[in-house]
């Protein structure tokens, strides 16, 4: 039977849930606070300049593909897709880069020339990560999170001391470089914990980058979103900006409806794909799951300091994605995770998508997105923002060998404040929580409301856990629980 669904929010986790409820026949309506969909992966366009302003690393391509599948679609209906050559590069200083190439061999054997023995350590380690590639993205992350024993499996039972080891032990044992240890660590920073406490089974993060590669959407990140919100209006979904939640209503503790600009819309099922923590302030006390006590001790994914820049000229010695390396990776995890403050010389990352579609800058320009991982909830302020600009900048003149400070045309920053202004997000937090062994699967905040019927969650803070592609499969999740419990 037919029913009326409101979803809250219009991130990637709400996008792909509206589309999967719509084709079982209910009626959709998606409510996004902002003036544009999207949500983290709103995309803006300045002086000429095409900025993504959020997720840009499209990854996994296998779940995009899954998912469009699911619809009898391919992504090649809705975008234009290039595999990026290197994926990325890597800087280090003193000279020093390494490029991933978007082949494994050649991978393979350029760790081989830098130490000895490293190619067939690596041709190893990616083999397990393969395998574990398999049974998670391909299995474990398609289930909702309701029982501890849908981790169990012939499969895993097999790789449980996977789950009490972790990717900085598994990596430092069979490699000795330290520039290498620091590629091979990078990739589990997308589930927002350090590698010393992300499971060593969160390898397959290492086979999504070697094994296959990074890619890029023909006019950003936003490709996708325009892709999903297409798609759900194909099957009837409507979509409603500037729509701000003031109340999700309660009455004898299930939810009938949300309340938007003092006006109650009716629904039968609300879904929330906002910030979890948010959401459940729109609800009595008496129907919240969680404490605040809870949320604070939780590990969250680091937030953002992110920068915005159009230079009026073409760049060099960068390729489209880069991660500057130059700075002592340990203390700047401390600095997020250990001890939260604004670290003294932070890694950083910087992509120019002009570099692979031009027509993202005006001729002869290039639009630049930096990004530096801090702790949440920092003090934010112009003058620590516009300080740590400085910071990156010069180091960035200084690796590269250019000038490039008196060629910016446009700058535009975006912090802890805004994440919390703009997408009610938890402590200003970027990702949402953490991988970590605690935070998995059962042990994460639920899809379906303990206290509230009819109420649903979907999202980075919820099952199966931070990223693009998670974000898509919880949307997914959520979906098939609404089916069976409706």
């Amino acid at each position: 039977m037919s029913k009326t669904i409101q979803i809250i929010g219009s991130g990637f986790s709400s996008l792909a849930a509206a589309c999967y409820l719509a084709k079982e026949g209910n009626k959709v309506s998606v409510f996004e606070k902002n003036n544009t969909l999207g949500g983290r992966a709103r995309q803006f366009t300045e002086k000429g300049f095409t900025f993504d302003m959020g997720p840009s690393w499209y990854w996994m391509p296998d779940v995009f593909e899954r998912f469009f599948a699911d619809f009898n679609k391919k992504p090649s209906d809705y975008y234009h897709l290039e595999k990026l050559t290197p994926g990325y590069r890597v800087l280090f200083g003193n000279n020093e880069h390494f490029d991933v190439s978007d082949d494994l061999n050649t991978i393979i054997s350029d760790f081989e020339k830098i130490e000895k023995g490293s190619g067939k350590q690596l041709e190893k380690f990616i083999s397990n990560a393969k395998n574990n590639y398999e049974i998670a993205i391909k299995d474990l992350v398609y289930r909702p999170g309701e029982s501890i024993f849908e981790l169990i499996t012939a499969q895993t039972a097999f790789k449980l001391d996977q789950f009490f080891s972790n990717i900085k032990r598994d990596v430092r044992q069979k490699i000795k470089n330290k520039n290498l240890q620091q590629i091979l660590e990078f990739p589990v920073l997308f589930l927002g914990a350090k590698p010393s406490d992300t499971p060593s089974f969160y390898s397959f993060m290492n086979y999504a980058d070697f094994g296959l590669g990074t890619w890029q959407p023909k006019n950003g990140f936003f490709d996708v979103i325009q892709a999903m919100i297409k798609l759900g209006s194909e099957l009837g979904v409507t979509y409603h900006t500037n729509s701000n939640i003031e109340e999700i209503v309660v009455e004898n503790n299930k939810a009938i409806g949300i309340k938007i600009n003092h006006e109650i819309l009716k629904a039968d099922v609300v879904l929330s794909g906002a910030d979890y923590h948010h959401t459940e302030t729109l609800l009595p006390k008496e129907n919240r799951q969680y404490s605040e006590a809870y949320w604070n001790k939780k590990t969250f994914a680091p937030s953002s300091l992110l920068f915005y820049v159009g230079f009026d000229k073409k760049l060099e010695n960068v390729c489209h994605h880069n991660l500057f390396f130059d700075s002592d990776f340990e203390k700047h995890a401390i600095a997020i995770y250990d001890n939260p403050k604004w670290p003294e010389q932070p890694l950083f990352y910087a992509n120019f998508t002009s570099i692979t579609n031009k027509h993202t800058a005006p001729e002869g320009c290039e639009n630049g997105f930096f990004l530096v991982p801090i702790a949440p909830d920092l003090e934010d302020t112009e003058e620590v923002r516009e300080k740590y600009f400085e910071k990156i900048i010069s180091r960035f003149e200084e690796i590269t060998k250019q000038d490039v400070r008196n060629n910016i045309v446009f700058k535009k920053s975006f912090c802890v404040n805004d994440f919390k202004s703009e997408y009610n997000s938890y402590k200003g937090n970027a990702y949402g929580m953490a991988n970590t062994l605690l935070q998995t699967a059962v042990l994460r905040p639920k899809l379906k409301s303990k206290k509230v019927k009819n109420l649903y969650f979907t999202g980075q803070l919820t099952v199966p856990g931070p990223g693009v592609p998670p974000a898509i499969i919880s949307g997914k999740l959520v979906s098939q629980l609404i089916q069976k419990y409706q």
